[in-house]
Parts: structure tokens; C-alpha cells; sequence
């Protein structure tokens, strides 16, 4: 009543105090709402210790939502001690009540071996129980097994299946691997035209590595009409986002003035981000680049580095 503001103030605190007396009274669905409560600080100081204190009470009761959200708690050591193994028993009580997102968690735990034996055939399992359900990271999983035939038969039908299904869902990484199926024409008719398309989908989500991707196809013009404006606004996205090749790529096309204005202070700029992101190759560019500009150029290019990192 409180909770939902039926025809009465809303008050967490009011909400608080009824679930903390149904949840004394041992009501499974009340110790779940309280464990949230505490763990959003809801109503209450932020506490994740009280939190899983009453997911663990809800869980051992059966509630799968509360068996999930403990599984968690224990994968990450989040108000518990961290154990790979306890998350994967909470995750697998979880899952065998259906639980999609517990079932896929369960599912990349046993290809991996974490917490529990490894079990490549157990975990596409689970994995397949996930995907059925809806859940896109399942599907994409499942297409990416089918297509390299790792711990699945290599079946480029089922994998061009399970990508489409997670893309339409907007999955951002299945989108742009869905993208591969088509340029490679496994499982669909090659059309590099509409692998732009899904690159494209991927990549309008903020997605780096599809919008460093895009920048590539209107770079070279892959399955799209060549454009160098277009290729340097993508690659400035995903540069942005955290991708050190599209900014050592687009030191380079400044430096080369390839379809831009030759402009060593960009370069340099790009080349440093580049550096910064993890791009080996960036520190030797830079360093041409720096061979070709003045003292005070490489200031200018310092400061404009200086308002780009991550931060500013």
C-alpha cells in the first residue's frame, strides 16, 4: 500500500517498517523487498551487509529472485566474503526455477570453470534455457558458439538464428557480430550493404567497437558509399568511447592528411588519447608526428589532450 502510494503518501520509511515486520515473520517476498531496500538505501542507510543478511533468509526459502541477487553478491563480494562457488550454487538454485539471467550467469561460470567443475556441455545447457527465454546475452553466446563450433557443432544457420535474435532485441555486441555473418555470408547471403546496416545499429548505441568499425566501412567504402567526413565523425565517437585504435587511426589521417587538411596538432593530440587508451603503436606515431611540429604546436597539442581525457 505504502510501496505503491495506493490512495496513501508514499514513505519509505512507512514502507521499511511494514516489510521489516512481515520479513520477522519469516514472509519471503517481504525479506526480498527489505534486502533491496537496503541494498538501493532505500528508506535507509545503504547497507549491503543487511542486505544479503535478508536475501540470504528470502533465498533459503525459495525465492529465486533473492537466490539470484545473493549469487551476485558473492560473485562480485559485495556485502559477503567473495566465493565463486557460492555464487554458482545461489545462481544454480536460481536458474532451476527458471531463472534466465541466473541461468546464463551459471552458464558462463561452467565454461569457465569458476566456482564449480568446468562443463562446456552442461553450460550450453543452460545457456540454450537462457536464450529460449529471451535473454540476448544468451543468444548471442549461443551464436557465437554455433558459429566457431566451440562446444557446439560449427552450424552457420543456428548461429546467423541466435544472432538475429539478439540483435532484434537491440543487442549491441550481437548486432555487430551478426554484421560478420554477412560480410562472410555464413548462415545468410553475403551483403556487405546490410552488414553496414547492423554495424550501423550497434553503433548508433554508443557501442565502441561498432562505431570504430563504421568509421572503417565509410573509410574504405565497404558496403557504403566512401566518405572520409563520415569515416573521422565515427572514428571520433568510438575514440571518445575508449577505442585507442580509432584514435590512432585518426592520428594518422591527420598526420597524412588523408581526405582532411594535413594537421600535425590533431595528430599529435589523437596519438597521445591513442597512448592513454592501452595502443602501442601510438607512442612511435607521436613521436614522427612531434619530429614535424613546433615547440609551440606540441604545447597546443598537450592542451588539447589535457580537455580530452577521460575525466575532463
Amino acid at each position: 500500500m505504502y510501496d505503491g502510494g495506493g490512495g496513501v503518501a508514499h514513505s519509505d520509511a512507512d514502507t521499511l517498517k511494514w516489510y521489516r515486520m512481515a520479513a520477522e515473520q519469516g514472509n519471503a517476498s517481504a525479506q526480498y523487498n527489505l534486502a533491496l531496500m537496503y541494498g538501493q538505501g532505500q528508506g535507509v542507510a545503504q547497507d549491503h551487509t543487511e542486505a544479503a543478511k535478508w536475501y540470504a533468509k528470502a533465498a533459503n526459502q525459495g525465492d529465486a529472485a533473492a537466490q539470484y541477487n545473493l549469487g551476485v553478491m558473492y560473485f562480485v563480494g559485495q556485502g559477503v566474503t567473495q566465493d565463486a562457488s557460492e555464487a554458482a550454487k545461489w545462481f544454480r538454485r536460481a536458474a532451476e526455477q527458471g531463472e534466465p539471467v541466473a541461468r546464463y550467469n551459471l552458464a558462463i561460470m561452467l565454461d569457465k570453470g569458476q566456482g564449480v567443475a568446468r562443463n562446456e556441455a552442461e553450460g550450453l545447457q543452460w545457456c540454450m534455457k537462457s536464450a529460449e527465454q529471451g535473454y540476448a546475452p544468451a543468444q548471442n553466446i549461443l551464436g557465437l558458439a554455433y558459429e566457431d563450433g566451440n562446444g557446439a557443432p560449427q552450424d552457420y544457420d543456428a548461429a546467423a538464428k541466435w544472432y538475429r535474435k539478439a540483435a532484434e532485441r537491440g543487442y549491441a555486441l550481437a548486432q555487430l557480430n551478426f554484421a560478420r555473418l554477412y560480410d562472410n555470408g555464413h548462415g545468410v547471403a553475403q551483403d556487405p550493404a546490410e552488414a553496414v546496416n547492423w554495424i550501423r545499429k550497434s553503433a548508433e548505441q554508443g557501442f565502441a567497437l561498432a562505431e570504430n568499425t563504421l568509421a572503417g566501412r565509410y573509410m574504405s567504402g565497404k558496403g557504403v558509399a566512401q566518405d572520409t567526413a563520415e569515416a573521422v565523425k565515427w572514428y571520433g565517437k568510438a575514440a571518445e568511447h575508449g577505442n585507442a585504435d580509432a584514435a590512432n587511426t585518426l592520428g594518422a589521417i591527420y598526420a597524412e592528411g588523408r581526405g582532411v587538411p594535413r594537421d600535425y596538432v590533431r595528430a599529435y593530440a589523437w596519438f597521445s588519447l591513442a597512448m592513454l587508451a592501452g595502443d602501442q603503436r601510438a607512442e612511435g606515431n607521436r613521436n614522427i608526428a612531434a619530429g614535424n611540429m613546433t615547440p609551440a604546436e606540441i604545447a597546443e597539442a598537450e592542451q588539447l589532450v589535457q580537455k580530452a581525457k577521460p575525466g575532463k
